[in-house]
């Protein structure tokens, strides 16, 4: 995986956000935006990742604040990502650990 200069390595994403919280796809678009908004005031890392388990594709919100990544949890229903669930080499965005919640 290449990256930019400047751009936030998935390393220094997961260490220093370390709380992290998988939305799926179709809550991330359409009305269900205004999260931005919501994430205002919040320890929300400015880049975030994206995982796909049993066929359904993720977008993964990282917070530094274990508070505000339970908030936003709870506004959209999301789940816990664990970082150290995600797939290895090419199978990156696989997530690998089937256990909801």
């Amino acid at each position: 995986m290449t990256r930019r200069k400047g751009e936030l390595s998935s390393s220094c994403v997961d260490r220093d956000w370390p709380h992290q919280v998988a939305l799926s796809v179709n809550k991330v678009t359409g009305e269900h935006y205004p999260l931005q908004e919501f994430c205002r005031e919040l320890s929300l890392c400015p880049r975030g990742h994206s995982v796909q388990r049993d066929g359904i594709e993720y977008k993964v919100f990282c917070f530094a604040e274990l508070a505000h990544a339970n908030l936003f949890r709870a506004q959209f229903k999301g789940e816990r990502f664990n970082p150290a669930d995600r797939g290895r080499g090419t199978k990156w965005m696989q997530w690998r650990n089937q256990a909801k919640g």
